[in-house]
């Protein structure tokens, strides 16, 4: 339509000109002269309708470039919009991984750290215990040093300290867990071994310390127990 309208704007255009052409040359106006008037009018419009097409061609590839690249532009932030979304839905990923399979495990392990630090200071660590009952712990009293077929035990423990207690030859093996827990180290969790040679401390119901091999003065090593997965 727009190339129509300027075919027709030319086409007005030319038309004084030919009237001017056609005053000038009616006197002297031959056939030949006719037919050269009529080819100029033809190359003058063939000129026209080319400059026109090309202009016109021009125009609407301009257009469909621009069209094209704002579409172009368009697609471009929607995928770049897309890769950043999906950017931050793996960092936020990587970081919620981190945190419970990092940070959460860390900050848990060290809380628990303290706690059983905390336990073993005040004597309670029996209360780390997963739902053991303790049951009433009642350990005999303790000798004199003047009595006879006596023996000192002593319990080094995880936090360094050394503590030491008297007992009867004939006191029950089992005396000595009982002391291990009252004292914070529960049974669950740990476990008495023999300094030298060092293995572990074989208690049975019905032995005494002397049927252990405890018959002398003697010092037991409070190991906390490897937990299982």
């Amino acid at each position: 339509m727009a190339s129509r309208g300027i075919v027709g704007l030319f086409l007005l255009s030319a038309l004084p000109l030919l009237c001017l052409e056609l005053r000038r040359g009616i006197p002297d106006l031959g056939v030949k002269d006719l037919i050269l008037l009529c080819g100029r009018i033809f190359l003058l419009l063939a000129l026209l309708t080319l400059i026109i097409s090309v202009t016109t061609s021009w125009l609407n590839s301009f257009k469909s470039s621009q069209v094209y690249l704002k579409e172009e532009e368009e697609n471009n932030e929607k995928r770049q919009k897309l890769v950043r979304k999906k950017q931050q839905e793996a960092q936020s990923e990587k970081a919620s991984r981190y945190i419970e399979n990092v940070l959460k495990p860390h900050q848990e392990m060290k809380l628990r750290k303290l706690e059983e630090r905390f336990y073993q200071m005040t004597g309670e660590t029996w209360k780390l215990s997963n739902g053991h009952k303790l049951g009433v712990l009642g350990l005999p009293e303790e000798p004199p040093e003047t009595a006879e077929e006596i023996v000192t035990v002593a319990l080094r423990c995880p936090s360094g300290s050394v503590l030491r207690r008297r007992f009867l030859k004939s006191c029950s093996s089992r005396v000595l867990l009982d002391w291990m827990m009252k004292i914070g180290y529960h049974t669950s969790r740990y476990s008495l071994s023999t300094s030298f040679p060092r293995r572990p401390l074989e208690v049975e119901g019905g032995w005494s310390l002397q049927d252990t091999g405890i018959t002398m003065d003697t010092v037991l090593i409070v190991e906390e127990k490897e937990q299982s997965n």
